[in-house]
């Protein structure tokens, strides 16, 4: 294992979450958030839309009001998270800068929507069978989070519930990102989208930065988000290598060689440990030699005894006082 060293800024790369009801500026926003970038780095966007909820943007719109020029970008029309996943791992990072999920919400219903085995008697999935449904979903987040291209995905809002204690009701406690219960805690940026009104009725976009690590933009509430005031202020946080995330299955499997490595050589030192006292018990011929070795059964020599060879030592030492004190 590596162990530590001094710590390092390897984040190249801008990962940025928006969730919020209908209508709350999610994918005009993403958009915006987008072209800046691609425009910063000359290379295209590619979208994910699972919904349609872009037709309109790929067009120029002269009536409409906020950017009524047509957003450049390639589209993949899919909810299919295979789709997804198989798609954005082709993209080329020299022709690509950004990815935009629109909506993250969808691929986690589709991650779920493929399960195909037994439910419950009430219907539901069986606790067994969350690992293996997660495993794609996961396997997209990780890829996105490692990938030197920024990504941006949005997600529907949904209410955030806890039970009461005293009453043991359910009380709505705030709201959270429908998708997967870690993905807000995924992205370097979490902004919750909201549209307000003015005094004379007209909406106003509204991005309140719930989640941001690197502290540029924690707990500010930006009026009509946009690159300049978002992504902007973040670009000197950023640095020139892109980290690299290990999936929960490598990592699974490289804790259980090391762990399978680490129990065989407390099997061996426990045998070589087991064989050396038993002999020497072998060897006492009074309770003197017996009560001195006993002593020597230090509490770390019994720590370096699997719970099996502890038992046969012991059960070795009786046998062996009970043979001095017959004489045999």
């Amino acid at each position: 294992m590596a162990g530590f060293r001094k710590a390092k800024g390897e984040q190249a790369a801008l990962k940025i979450g928006l969730y919020g009801l209908s209508g709350s500026g999610k994918t005009f926003t993403s958009l915006l958030l987008a072209e800046g970038l691609a425009k910063l780095t000359k290379k295209r966007v590619a979208v994910v839309d699972t919904e349609r909820g872009t037709d309109f943007y790929c067009k120029e719109i002269p009536e409409r009001k906020l950017h009524p020029q047509a957003f450049d970008f390639d589209a993949l029309y899919t909810k299919s998270i295979t789709e997804v996943l198989e798609a954005v791992k082709g993209l080329n990072p020299d022709e690509y800068s950004v990815i935009v999920i629109d909506s993250i919400t969808h691929i986690w219903e589709a991650a779920k929507n493929a399960y195909s085995g037994k439910l419950t008697k009430v219907g539901t999935i069986p606790i067994t069978q969350w690992g293996k449904i997660k495993k794609p979903y996961k396997d997209l987040l990780n890829f996105l989070l490692s990938s030197p291209m920024h990504i941006l995905f949005c997600g529907r809002q949904g209410d955030e519930w806890r039970m009461d204690e005293e009453t043991e009701e359910l009380q709505k406690v705030g709201t959270k990102m429908k998708a997967e219960g870690e993905t807000p805690y995924e992205p370097h940026i979490l902004l919750h989208m909201e549209v307000t009104r003015d005094k004379a009725g007209t909406g106003i976009i509204m991005a309140f930065a719930e989640k941001d690590r690197t502290g540029i933009l924690a707990g500010q509430t930006i009026q009509w988000p946009t690159f300049d005031n978002i992504v902007k202020p973040l670009l000197s946080a950023l640095g020139g290598k892109q980290a690299v995330i290990k999936d929960d299955e490598e990592t699974s499997q490289e804790d259980a060689e090391v762990l399978m490595e680490q129990e065989k050589i407390r099997i061996d030192t426990s045998t070589k440990t087991i064989n050396k006292f038993m002999a020497r018990l072998d060897l006492c011929e009074t309770k003197e030699a017996v009560g001195t070795l006993a002593k020597e059964i230090t509490p770390e020599i019994k720590k370096q005894l699997t719970t099996m060879d502890s038992a046969a030592l012991r059960e070795k030492w009786i046998e062996t006082q009970d043979r001095v004190k017959k004489g045999k």
